[in-house]
């Protein structure tokens, strides 16, 4: 099985109320967030670690160069310094994974609680079942912001709409799509360049790949996690301070 992993790492995290400081830098239990991310990669055996960095990028590229020193060979950066959406991130790896034949696990950096034990669940649950390309998704009580998992009357995965972009109906919806997907590489840059920024924020969604692979025929999987907690991203200091109460 060959791995790639990509890893968003380059957004500007507004929220996190500290401009001068990428967010994926900021730390939890005493470790950057980035940190966990990348000793997951290394855990599940990626073949190749890409992270895709942006705002504040040097530090993150310094820090991430001498914490994993030992393992840089497998570490190649992937520069996004406009942001124009997590669609827009991925192209920004293409050069370093155009010859790669395998699978692409897309992780976010600001995700620092995904268990080992849950990614090989989901990498077992898309190769046994031979999807193309699966997500990871999870059920809330309360879904608002999240994009919403659309399936059919048999429960098949049809679309990915975001809360901006969806109906009253389906914002009735409590599956949601947790940024976490494996795809097949060659399906996944080919879906990429037919992204465009028709909705409503103006960007390039990584989301509407999964619209295409529809279209094509693809066999698409969508499994939600055990345990909700592992796939919270941190988007403000307060959920921070919310995890580091934790006991993990």
């Amino acid at each position: 099985m060959n791995l790639a992993t990509l890893i968003m790492a380059a957004g500007k995290g507004k929220r996190m109320k500290n401009p001068d400081k990428s967010k994926v830098m900021f730390e939890l239990k005493g470790k950057p967030l980035i940190q966990y991310v990348i000793e997951l990669s290394l855990k599940i055996h990626s073949d190749r670690i890409i992270p895709i960095v942006g705002h504040q990028k040097q530090s993150v590229m310094d820090f991430l160069s001498e914490k994993f020193s030992g393992e840089i060979s497998k570490i190649n950066f992937a520069h996004q310094d406009e942001q124009l959406g997590t669609g827009h991130a991925v192209m920004q790896a293409y050069g370093l994974l155009k010859d790669f034949k395998g699978n692409v696990l897309i992780l976010s950096g600001d995700v620092p609680l995904l268990r080992y034990e849950t990614v090989e669940k989901f990498l077992a649950f898309h190769f046994e079942n031979n999807f193309q390309a699966s997500l990871l998704s999870a059920i809330f009580d309360d879904p608002y912001g999240y994009g919403r998992i659309i399936r059919d009357a048999e429960g098949n995965f049809m679309d990915i709409r975001e809360e901006k972009d969806s109906s009253d109906e389906e914002k009735k919806i409590k599956e949601i799509n947790s940024g976490i997907y494996i795809i097949d590489n060659t399906l996944l840059f080919e879906a990429i360049k037919t992204l465009k920024t028709d909705n409503a924020q103006g960007e390039y969604y990584l989301t509407d790949v999964f619209r295409y692979f529809r279209e094509k025929g693809i066999r698409i999987g969508a499994v939600p996690v055990d345990n909700n907690i592992e796939i919270c991203g941190i988007n403000t200091v307060e959920q921070l301070g919310e995890l580091e109460k934790l006991n993990f």
